[in-house]
C-alpha cells in the first residue's frame, strides 16, 4: 500500500491517494485533488469521504466526472457542506454532486483492503473514520488532530459526542496506529494519548 498526501483549498485540507494492488482510492476531495491525480496519470476507482464539510468535498463533482464513485455516510446536502449555514462567510462554492454509495458502520472492503468504518459524530453530523488494521493506520478526517480535536461549534457539532467517540473508536486502537487527519501532520494514537490535552 502506498499513500500520498495532497493538501489544497482555502483551509489547507488533506486528501489522501491510496494505491493498492486491488485498486486505487482517495480519502476526501479538497480543491485541486482531481487535477493533481490526473496529472499523476493514476487511475482512481473510488472516493471515500470522512465527512462532507465544504473543504473536504470541493472536488467531488470533478472526480465523479472522471468516473470515480463517491462513498459517504449520507447523501449530499447543503447542510452537511455548511453552505446553508455559512452562506455569508465567503465560502468557496461546492458544485452539487451525487453520493454513489452510502456507507454503513462496520467492516468495509476498499478494493481488497479490509477496513473498519466507525461513526464518530461531534465535529459534524456525518463524521466517520476508516481504520485499516493491516496497514496500521486510521483516516480520521477532522475528528482528531496532532495535539487537538475537531471544532464542535458548527451545525451538528457536540464536544461531548466527539470526545466519547474518540475514546470509544480511536483511543482503543494500538498506540502505534498512524493517524492521518484532515488538516496538519501525521501523528499516532499513542502520541495523542500522551500529549493531547483535549483527551485528558
Amino acid at each position: 500500500m502506498r499513500i500520498t498526501t495532497f493538501t489544497g483549498g482555502m483551509v489547507r485540507t488533506n486528501g489522501y491517494l491510496v494505491e493498492t494492488p486491488g485498486g486505487n482510492f482517495l480519502v476526501d476531495a479538497p480543491a485541486g485533488i482531481a487535477a493533481w491525480v490526473e496529472g499523476k496519470g493514476v487511475r482512481v476507482d473510488a472516493l471515500y469521504l470522512t465527512h462532507q464539510h465544504y473543504d473536504h468535498v470541493e472536488d467531488v463533482a470533478a472526480l465523479r466526472a472522471m468516473g470515480v464513485k463517491a462513498h459517504a455516510w449520507a447523501a449530499y446536502s447543503k447542510d452537511l457542506t455548511l453552505e446553508a449555514f455559512g452562506s455569508g462567510w465567503g465560502l468557496p462554492a461546492v458544485l452539487p454532486y451525487d453520493v454513489d454509495v452510502i456507507i454503513v458502520e462496520g467492516e468495509y472492503e476498499m478494493f481488497g483492503t479490509k477496513a473498519k468504518v466507525s461513526y464518530v459524530p461531534g465535529h459534524s453530523a456525518d463524521s466517520i473514520t476508516f481504520h485499516i488494521p493491516g496497514a496500521g493506520l486510521v483516516f480520521v478526517g477532522d475528528t482528531l488532530f496532532e495535539g487537538s480535536v475537531g471544532r464542535c461549534d458548527l451545525p451538528g457539532g457536540s464536544f461531548e459526542l466527539l470526545l466519547a467517540g474518540i475514546e470509544r473508536e480511536l483511543l482503543s486502537l494500538a498506540d502505534e496506529t498512524r493517524v492521518l487527519s484532515g488538516h496538519g501532520g501525521e501523528t499516532t494514537i499513542g502520541r495523542e494519548k500522551a500529549t493531547n490535552g483535549y483527551l485528558w
